[in-house]
């Protein structure tokens, strides 16, 4: 069902294809006839025109088509006849795009071959083919096993539970594994069943050619069968809803990037877990932008929803609050914090706040705090220097604190007495890694003129890591939320996981999707017992999850950083 995304992004960016041509729409047109028409697939119309998405079409508009000429759709309406199969061992550099054209099959016949295809394409996996285009294309790449084509039985079905409150004849599964029939309901469009199943247009069309005609509620459809990690297998599974801001409902992309990416980290925490034996049935909600939010609200039924992991927006996490309010069911809001949220019992509020770092810096100093001068390096908003003033007078016996706009305006302390140099305590309160950069070059300076220096950041900063033999010497603490230790084990065994399904590394957005999904569903085990698990303290990938209440019966908040001490 993950593969949703996928989908939706190939029905909404516009591609510029040269040969365009335009369609008036005359009574009983639709997007199946018209595609079929003019030659080209439905997934290519409706990336052609992302308006008319939601399939409904109006007598005289003009659409854009590919080509004039009527030919015969490109759609298969039955699995690739083979006699036989044969299969290959991925070799260094060999691609999806290059098997099919060195085989000379399509990515759909390949897909129907190999229903893992995307969790199979590291060096060493195994691929299903055509026997016959293995000899006839392979050259020195041989068949590595041969095995004949299972027919499935007819007539034989079992009910398989979808995850939807459904009536009992509303979904069923063939013996064959290869395929589940649905039926339609009232309400249900092409976007909803394709979005549910996680396959595409062209596929559903291909199994059910009558869809040319138009969906109708009682009818039955043929669907490819689910990605076993993700079929609920019985009433146990979590039902989980992900919304992402991918705004392709209001033409919105603005969030669209980031939401991509915190996708491709939460599929990969959802298929650890799924494979650890975990029982989920994942749906991924367009959210849209925030102005359009309340749409997507009618994609989740609160009466069969165990979790929400999303929005990312403060009014819509609001919205979602107010539209579950008579099922409590828990809300995991990534980014939103803010008081107005702290009331809600059911909400998890992941998003640490910068006053969080700053209490815990006023805790330190208070611990090695013996009347020397603190300066505190402040942003352009000084607002977190101004909170860590306030913390150090009420903590401190009247403490001389300074607040400067550089690491430049630090100088050592004179002691009255004597004349020389004292030390003083540093405070970074600025996450520019230049702001660090400088404040890391300062204090080394300065520790090597006095010693007793005490430097502390509520952030960590590049130059922190790069330069920690030197500021060993300024005792320096610093906070770190979202960084990645590159020495760990589960990190890395992280890391390798992701490049080898991504061919990349993680962006800071895939890290904390997975840190959110993979922390919430670790908890969520049994249906109802995520409150119950919310005391334990998690470290994620990049992530530390600390959650306290924000008050009696209010919302969880996560408190969590890892401090970071640099001693001789």
């Amino acid at each position: 069902m993950i593969k949703k995304l996928f989908v939706l992004s190939g029905l909404i960016t516009v591609l510029g294809l040269s040969a365009q041509k335009t369609h008036k729409v005359v009574k009983g047109d639709n997007p199946y006839n018209i595609s079929k028409k003019y030659g080209i697939t439905v997934d290519e119309f409706y990336k052609l025109n992302p308006k008319t998405k939601d399939g409904s079409l109006a007598i005289g508009q003009v659409l854009n088509v590919k080509s004039s000429s009527a030919a015969a759709p490109k759609v298969q309406t039955s699995a690739p006849k083979v006699k036989e199969l044969g299969k290959i061992v991925l070799q260094p550099k060999q691609t999806i795009y290059g098997i099919t054209k060195q085989y000379k099959i399509s990515e759909t016949d390949l897909r129907k071959l190999n229903p893992d295809l995307d969790a199979h394409t590291k060096i060493g996996d195994e691929i299903t083919l055509p026997l016959e285009s293995i000899k006839k294309y392979g050259g020195t790449q041989v068949a590595v096993a041969e095995q004949p084509v299972k027919t499935a039985p007819a007539n034989n079905k079992t009910k398989i539970d979808t995850g939807n409150d459904r009536s009992a004849a509303s979904s069923s599964a063939s013996q064959s594994d290869e395929y589940v029939t649905y039926t339609v309901e009232s309400g249900d469009t092409v976007f909803s069943i394709v979005n549910k199943y996680g396959i595409s247009i062209d596929e559903l069309i291909a199994l059910n050619p009558d869809l040319a005609k138009g969906l109708r509620t009682g009818m039955v459809l043929r669907i490819k069968k689910l990605d076993p990690a993700y079929v609920k297998k019985n009433g146990d599974a979590l039902n989980v809803v992900l919304m992402l801001p991918f705004g392709y409902s209001s033409n919105d992309s603005q969030y669209r990037a980031m939401a991509m990416d915190f996708l491709t980290g939460a599929k990969l925490a959802i298929e650890r877990n799924a494979g650890n034996g975990q029982k989920l049935d994942i749906k991924v909600v367009d959210s849209g932008s925030e102005a359009s939010f309340r749409n997507s609200l009618t994609q989740i039924n609160p009466n069969n929803t165990d979790l929400v992991i999303g929005p990312f927006f403060k009014s819509n996490v609001i919205d979602l609050l107010d539209f579950t309010k008579n099922q409590k069911i828990p809300v995991v809001a990534p980014f939103a914090n803010s008081a107005d949220l702290h009331g809600f019992s059911n909400l998890i509020i992941l998003e640490t706040t910068d006053y969080t770092y700053a209490d815990k810096i006023v805790e330190e100093v208070k611990a090695v705090y013996s009347n020397q001068k603190i300066y505190v390096v402040a942003d352009a908003k000084k607002e977190n220097a101004n909170y860590l003033k306030a913390g150090f007078e009420k903590a401190l016996n009247s403490p001389n604190v300074t607040i400067v706009n550089s690491a430049s305006e630090i100088e050592l302390d004179q002691n009255m007495m004597t004349g020389q140099s004292a030390p003083v305590i540093a405070v970074l309160a600025n996450d520019n890694d230049a702001a660090g950069e400088a404040f890391a070059t300062k204090i080394i300076a300065l520790s090597k003129e006095v010693q007793g220096l005490k430097a502390f950041s509520m952030y960590s900063v590049p130059s922190f890591e790069k330069k920690a033999d030197d500021l060993v010497q300024a005792n320096l603490v610093y906070l770190m939320d979202r960084k990645i230790d590159p020495d760990g084990n589960f990190e890395n065994e992280i890391l390798a996981a992701y490049k080898a399904k991504y061919c990349k590394a993680p962006g800071k957005y895939a890290v904390i999707g997975f840190d959110v999904v993979n922390d919430m569903l670790t908890r969520e085990n049994k249906k109802g017992e995520i409150f119950k698990q919310m005391n334990k303290v998690q470290t994620q990938l990049a992530t530390k999850f600390e959650f306290t209440r924000a008050k009696a019966n209010g919302a969880y908040i996560n408190k969590g950083f890892r401090v970071i001490r640099l001693e001789q």
